[in-house]
């Protein structure tokens, strides 16, 4: 049987901070640690979930008692990134893929516990507490500990701050001495040891992991498709991926494929095993490591090249990947991929928003007031407008309008602005926001866009059926959201602007965004 000392160092080692360290000793010396982990069932979990994992597997090894939450419920309340139908087949995905991952670690099912949020978070006991905790915490407090979690916008939904509030009850309601997570939690857990005993709860221990560099030496992410390698890409696309990755020779800081060796690779060897660097004969040859501080050292040495790395950690990856393609064979859970994960599809009509992430509610689009315009110095088709949108100071707009609507008309006009593309500079001027226009190449008209009667600086513009979410703070370039999006939209018989033939609407005020004369032009 494991000391304490022991079970104690596998519980914590590779952690980046344990917040109740003593608590943790003194319930070790009576009974076996009760530690849950939970994962909003959102974005596609991807080869960075074995970091957790891997932790998971040392909590067993350590004889604790392990509940791992699929937070339904906290993904919903996540800005409706995915509504209810689609979330249900997410955490399905999300339990299916997690017992292959840790099939593939070799870590037995029968220790551990999987809960739903939403088997216990819509009871009245839960929402009673939900209650209590609001009357206590402050918006404050609660923005705070959702700020490196829960997306910020200048308007917050209610939801975001109720999420963190959530997380700190989960402790309570799944009776657990701990709570495991990422640094990036640390502001929910002191909220948590802070007013869980407001309520007559027990303040719990928080164990933390560092923040593991993706592989283009960030945060790895669901929505940065470089950085991350998906559970069940194949090996060709795993060689592509960490091919592109940020390895620099000597780097040990921000380094993603070193990272993965420590935190993944190295925690889930048994003794006696050792991470083989493959090399060609001419570059020194094989070269073992049984421990990740030598492997560390030689690569700050650069006695490693970053080639060589890439090549062995691809190794492990695939290694570690292969049951989980093996499990996933199975036609049902193929199908359940397709299904919680489908692939971009247009949406015509009225028909309820597509299950997909670029949608219409990323734009973030809003009336404009010209409040100053001039013609550009050093282009004359160009205006450089100052335009109020609501914000503490107006913002500089550079648009091609010179040869379209003399500057008269420009002076206090109402216009419509896409406010999140990246700012661009335009001639030595930079630009941040696009005055939305109807436009028709041949003969060339440009037109721009009319403000829903009764509209003021700064009202929110959003297309009928996808008025739920907040839009993006910057548009990804990368991503082309806008080039996708913008195809569809026009204007109509009608005059009125519209997105594959949904309105545009003030969110304040449901009235219509139009154009002057042009019928059936592009919007751009």
């Amino acid at each position: 049987m494991a000391s304490l000392e022991d079970k104690k160092q596998l519980i914590t080692r590779n952690l980046q901070e344990v917040l109740g360290e003593e608590k943790l000793v003194e319930v070790l010396k009576q009974r076996d640690l009760k530690i849950y982990w939970g994962t909003a069932t959102t974005g596609k979990p991807h080869i960075a979930y074995f970091v957790p994992m891997s932790k998971v597997a040392d909590f067993l090894k350590a004889g604790c008692e392990v509940t791992i939450l699929f937070a339904d419920l906290h993904a919903y309340l996540d800005n409706m990134k995915a509504p209810w139908e689609l979330l249900q087949l997410r955490t399905q995905y999300y339990e299916a893929i997690i017992k292959a991952m840790l099939t593939s670690i070799e870590v037995p099912l029968e220790k551990l516990k999987f809960v739903r949020g939403t088997e216990y978070q819509l009871t009245k006991e839960y929402t009673l507490d939900v209650y209590r905790l609001s009357s206590v915490i402050t918006e404050h407090d609660a923005k705070k500990a959702g700020a490196e979690v829960v997306k910020q916008v200048d308007h917050p939904l209610l939801s975001g701050l109720l999420y963190p509030g959530l997380q700190a009850l989960d402790e309570e309601y799944l009776k657990v001495d701990a709570q495991f997570g990422g640094v990036d939690q640390r502001k929910i857990f002191t909220m948590s040891e802070k007013y869980l005993p407001q309520l007559g709860y027990t303040k719990r221990i928080h164990l933390m992991n560092p923040m593991v560099p993706g592989l283009t030496g960030a945060k790895m992410s669901s929505s940065e498709e470089d950085s991350k390698i998906d559970l069940l890409d194949n090996p060709s696309n795993v060689k592509k991926k960490l091919k592109k990755a940020f390895c620099e020779p000597g780097n040990i800081t921000d380094n993603g494929v070193l990272s993965f060796t420590k935190h993944v690779i190295f925690p889930l060897y048994k003794p006696g095993d050792s991470f083989k660097i493959v090399r060609a004969p001419d570059h020194g040859g094989d070269v073992t490591y049984a421990k990740y501080e030598d492997l560390e050292a030689a690569f700050a040495k650069q006695e490693i090249h970053p080639g060589d790395l890439k090549a062995s950690v691809e190794l492990a990856i695939n290694k570690l990947l292969a049951p989980i393609h093996e499990i996933f064979k199975d036609p049902k859970l193929q199908e359940l991929t397709k299904k919680a994960y489908p692939p971009p599809t247009k949406v015509k009509g009225n028909a309820a928003p597509a299950v997909d992430e670029v949608t219409p509610s990323k734009l973030d689009i809003r009336v404009g007031h010209i409040v100053e315009v001039s013609k550009h110095p050093e282009a004359d088709g160009l205006y450089v407008e100052k335009i109020d949108l609501g914000e503490e100071e107006p913002r500089t707009v550079v648009s091609g309008l010179v040869n379209f609507v003399p500057i008269e008309e420009m002076q206090n006009r109402d216009v419509v602005v896409l406010c999140n593309l990246k700012p661009a500079k335009m001639r030595g001027v930079e630009s941040k926001g696009m005055v939305l226009c109807a436009s028709v190449d041949e003969p060339k008209q440009v037109e721009p866009l009319l403000a829903p009667e009764g509209s003021k600086a700064g009202d929110r513009i959003v297309i009928e059926g996808y008025e739920t979410g907040e839009p993006d703070a910057v548009l990804n370039p990368k991503k082309k959201v806008w080039e996708k999006l913008q195809v569809d939209l026009k204007t109509n018989d009608n005059l009125l602007a519209v997105w594959q033939g949904n309105k545009l609407i003030s969110k304040v005020n449901g009235n219509a965004v139009t154009t002057k004369s042009m019928k059936n032009a592009p919007i751009k």
